[in-house]
């Protein structure tokens, strides 16, 4: 062009800006300041693409006050989001939109946005309130960031109540992002899984696929087996599944730990194409593992072109929870990627689950000497996991007492399972102690410190423990077992009381007890809890989720299918004895 105005040098700007090209869009808007004053859409464009950590948007910012244009509703609202998009810019942003002298409905968005994102969700329920009673309208892009802000916000359940009477009253509520919004909230605040799937019944049939991933998302965690029939739901509706469906319909397979529902779900990927989607293969291979089948996982795992870290870790991780240690420490060998912190994690466990005690500890050293990795808690508790199922629980102390940084609840709840192990009652004294500090409503440390002093025939201190626990109303999760019959998974709890085949279960319980006892069988009684005759004690322990499971596999003539660690071939067990 032999001839240049400000439109042109704007629209210029503006173009590098819509492509993402920051350093082009500021090196023309510095050319521009030669001949010509920018308008407020120039100056809007070349901050937008500027991060609020570096220099050029701070320059920018600087002109913009010298020449007025920071009171710009458009100017001052790209600035907010300039510095929000730095870490720690919040201040900066909120200084921007004190001073600005009007604010539209963006302004306040960008504001909300920019504390939502820096974590200050306090903060952002702040300005919303003042919206709210200063008579501003708000959208439905503020109430979705508003709800993200509840996402990490431990006591927001009441304020999640009191913001869906409002999108109720407003009619927002018939938006679809508002409630998968909703549902959101609820869900990460520990809300309950039927108030979420009435707001998704609220849509009445205009759900899409975000909203459907929203609500098998909730379940997937708490309800597996409901997350994949919502999944099937959604499929006989005739919706096409996109890759994040997938990850989280996996991860409610892992949670059903049954092989078919996993094999399932996979052919719908075959089916639609997402055959090649690393991300999604990296979640079937934990999928398989967790539905006990390492040959499939090995077999997903072997079917990726390109593995990243995350695949390598998947397959370890794998290896790990089926105790094949020497599996790992040879994939690990012809390992081609970058390992990370996670792949020692489960370098160690697999070693751990194997009783590769000398292993495992070579892993540890080499992760910071030859890897440059250096151990966080996670790696100190799994190393003293696998010290003290050793027994060798005073180097488990040491290695505690040496560690860089305070010991978290994992650690020593790893030192007083060892001690559980192997009957050291002093260091599971100072363990329970600590696990009690930094986690006191973790029942963990009251029952193994009860079943220690009652393994070793303390039950008046057992009870003591028991009843501290009452008293500090801390609640043991009940321990649950699962068989899968035909095409249908069965649950138990110790004793099967919520059971229908109750009453059949125990009298065959007793039946293949009795057979067992003829062949030479011995009843563990040292870990019943309580001071009773033998007699009780073996019949306390006759009952455990797992036996229910496994006799009315029995009853029932199915195949027992088993996603348990431990499993026997040739008389042997799988842990080698170390468990």
């Amino acid at each position: 062009m032999l001839e240049r105005n400000i439109v042109s040098w704007t629209a210029l700007v503006s173009r590098y800006a819509q492509h993402g090209w920051p350093d082009e869009c500021f090196r023309v808007f510095t050319d521009m300041l030669i001949c010509h004053r920018p308008t407020e859409f120039a100056f809007a464009s070349v901050i937008s693409t500027s991060g609020g950590d570096g220099d050029c948007g701070r320059q920018v910012h600087a002109l913009a006050v010298k020449t007025s244009f920071d009171s710009c509703v458009y100017v001052g609202n790209v600035l907010i989001m300039m510095y929000c998009r730095s870490c720690g810019g919040t201040d900066e942003a909120w200084n921007v939109y004190e001073a600005m002298g009007f604010r539209n409905l963006v302004s306040w968005n960008f504001m909300i946005t920019g504390f939502q994102v820096c974590g200050c969700g306090n903060r952002a329920l702040e300005i919303f309130s003042q919206m709210h009673f200063g008579g501003i309208r708000f959208d439905r892009a503020t109430l979705v960031n508003i709800f993200s802000c509840l996402c990490g916000m431990g006591d927001g359940l009441e304020c999640c109540f009191q913001l869906q009477c409002l999108t109720t009253k407003t009619g927002f509520i018939s938006e679809i992002e508002v409630p998968t919004g909703l549902v959101k909230a609820y869900s990460s605040l520990g809300g309950e899984v039927n108030d979420c799937y009435r707001i998704f019944l609220e849509l009445d049939g205009r759900q899409d696929v975000v909203s459907w991933t929203g609500i098998i998302a909730v379940f997937a965690e708490r309800d597996p087996e409901e997350a994949f029939l919502l999944f099937r739901q959604f499929l006989r509706e005739c919706l096409a599944p996109d890759r994040h469906m997938f990850s989280i319909v996996l991860k409610a397979c892992a949670g059903l730990a049954t092989e078919g529902h996993a094999l399932t779900v996979q052919s719908h990927v075959l089916k639609v194409g997402f055959e090649d989607d690393i991300v999604l293969t990296n979640a079937l291979i934990h999928t398989c593992a967790r539905c006990g089948s390492v040959a499939l996982s090995k077999q997903a795992f072997d079917k990726i072109g390109s593995r990243d870290t995350v695949s390598w870790n998947s397959m370890l991780k794998a290896y790990a929870m089926h105790g094949q240690g020497k599996e790992a420490l040879q994939l690990f060998s012809q390992m081609d990627a970058q390992p990370d912190g996670a792949t020692f994690v489960a370098l160690i466990s697999a070693c751990s689950h194997a009783g590769m005690v000398e292993e495992g500890a070579k892993i540890f050293e080499a992760m910071s000497n030859n890897h440059g990795i250096v151990p966080q808690l996670d790696h100190y508790a799994c190393m003293v996991d696998i010290l003290g199922r050793a027994g060798r629980i005073y180097e488990a102390k040491e290695l505690i007492d040496k560690m860089p940084m305070e010991p978290d609840s994992m650690v020593w709840s790893a030192l007083l399972g060892g001690c559980r192990k192997h009957g050291e009652t002093k260091f599971a004294k100072l363990a329970a102690v600590k696990l009690k500090e930094l986690d006191p409503n973790n029942s963990l440390g009251y029952i193994l410190m009860s079943n220690i002093f009652s393994t070793n025939g303390h039950f008046n201190e057992a009870r003591l423990i028991r009843r501290e626990m009452e008293r500090k109303t801390v609640r043991k999760e009940p321990g649950l077992s699962w068989i899968q019959v035909g095409n249908q998974v069965h649950e138990f709890a110790s004793g099967g009381q919520q059971h229908p085949e109750k009453e059949a279960l125990c009298a065959r319980l007793e039946e293949l007890v009795r057979q067992l006892k003829d062949l030479g069988y011995v009843p563990q009684i040292s870990l019943a809890l309580h001071d009773i005759e033998d007699e009780h004690k073996e019949e306390q322990l006759y009952y455990h989720s797992e036996k229910m499971a496994l006799v009315f596999s029995l009853m029932n003539a199915g195949s027992i299918y088993s996603n348990r660690f431990h499993h026997f071939k040739a008389k042997v067990c799988s842990c080698n004895d170390y468990w």
